[in-house]
């Protein structure tokens, strides 16, 4: 296990009446600051019958309304932004079901709590500022590259921006510069344990990598522990999602029993997914975040549609800040394939804007070794599905490109005989995960 390290235990070791003071003071303020600057927050409040004065301490934010991603969409691009542009320092997006990305900004006051939440995760995980981490995450408006890197400079430890890819690459890189920890998806960890023993190294005598930071994607704890034992290292679990800031809103310890949230930013509930009460902890429901002391785009009870729990008591590790178990799933229809989100509408709308396709698709996901694949089945509109196999296979070159374009991973795609897959009065089944049975 990681060495007991605490980056801030003014607040990670808080008492209750301490932490519900302060997340009283932040919520009024967040509240406030909504009320006055979004328009939207302002309509929503008002339509609840809620006034900024109705909101005196924690225990008040059930009062609030939630927020939905469908709320982000509809107000796209800067409709949610509590602060102006002039002071907006970051823009950050995730992909959406309709072509159009979530769009995410930062101040500056916003990227040093985001430092800030990722070192107390790279704490958790037994970092300190004589590492060398390597982030394997993807830079650009994805969060988790960036999110990682500027945590890992204020900790104080040497940055390695790998990004994504390059597998060949990233085993020279762990080996030759001695990287100690390594940050990226976990279904990527396991392809780099496959390539480093490809490469002819030994995890324990040539390596000096010790920690994992691994997220972006669910994961078992048998995944977990084949990562541990094939890296020989000590594999950690960091959340987060581009919406509330990205990763570092929780991470687990060395205890490795449940994810560490940043309660003094992020202040979490787990709510009935179909009803919206509050549970007690201890029992799985939706997850659902509000930003404290968020400056930039500040969100108030905002929907997950990640499901986990509450771990109700106090770690051993000596942190006092709540836990969330792993996640258990999702309440919606969206994949997260090697670190993407895929939504079964993402496809629709391609083939929809396609002359040679029908409307009527399958997503088929499997676990092949260690990654992700998809393979999506369309059926062809009967004037094209003919005995030219050059022609077929052009097609088939030509929807694949197009998918990818919008979901920004690779994809198999098989052509199908028009009305071959199987129709439904009701809502139709669009995925087939065979994940879930590896």
């Amino acid at each position: 296990m990681s060495e007991n390290k605490i980056w801030n235990s003014t607040i990670e070791c808080a008492s209750e009446d301490y932490k519900k003071n302060l997340q009283s003071e932040r919520l009024r303020d967040t509240v406030s600051r909504i009320y006055r600057n979004v328009e939207f927050y302002r309509k929503r409040m008002q339509e609840a019958g809620i006034l900024p004065e109705d909101i005196k301490t924690i225990d008040d934010i059930v009062k609030l309304p939630f927020t939905e991603k469908t709320d982000l969409r509809d107000n796209y691009p800067f409709g949610v932004f509590a602060s102006p542009m002039s002071q907006i320092v970051r823009i950050h997006a995730s992909s959406g079901t309709t072509g159009k990305p979530t769009v995410v900004g930062r101040t500056a006051k916003d990227l040093a709590i985001w430092s800030e939440c990722v070192a107390r995760a790279l704490t958790m995980c037994g970092l300190d500022k004589n590492d060398i981490v390597q982030v394997g995450y993807g830079y650009g408006l994805f969060t988790g590259g960036l999110g990682l890197h500027y945590g890992v400079e204020k900790l104080g430890a040497a940055v390695i921006p790998a990004s994504g890819g390059n597998t060949k690459k990233q085993v020279q890189l762990i080996h030759d510069l001695g990287s100690t920890a390594l940050a990226c998806t976990p279904s990527y960890a396991l392809y780099i344990a496959d390539a480093v023993k490809d490469a002819g190294f030994d995890s324990q005598k040539d390596l000096k990598l010790r920690v994992g930071i691994f997220g972006a994607e669910p994961w078992t704890e048998e995944m977990r522990s084949d990562i541990q034992k094939k890296l020989n290292i000590t594999a950690h679990d960091i959340y987060g999602l581009s919406e509330v800031m990205g990763p570092g809103v929780a991470c687990d310890c060395q205890c490795q029993n449940g994810l560490h949230v940043c309660e003094d930013y992020f202040y979490p509930e787990i709510v009935n997914p179909e009803t919206g009460e509050p549970l007690p902890h201890g029992q799985i429901g939706e997850l659902v975040f509000t930003s404290l002391g968020v400056e930039g785009m500040p969100l108030i009870r905002y929907r997950t549609h990640d499901l986990c729990k509450i771990i109700p008591g106090k770690c051993s590790c000596g942190r006092t800040t709540i836990r969330i178990s792993k996640l258990m799933g999702r309440c919606d229809d969206m994949l997260i394939i090697r670190g993407v989100n895929v939504f079964p509408s993402q496809v629709e709308s391609v083939l929809l804007s396609m002359s040679e396709t029908e409307p009527h698709y399958m997503l088929i996901v499997d676990r092949k070794g260690t990654l992700d694949t998809l393979t999506i089945q369309v059926e062809v509109q009967e004037q094209f599905f003919t005995d030219d196999m050059r022609g077929l296979q052009n097609l088939e070159k030509k929807i694949k490109a197009n998918i990818e374009s919008v979901l920004a991973i690779s994809v198999n795609v098989q052509l199908v005989e028009p009305k071959s897959i199987p129709r439904c009065e009701g809502k139709a089944k669009r995925v087939i995960d065979n994940r879930k049975l590896v």
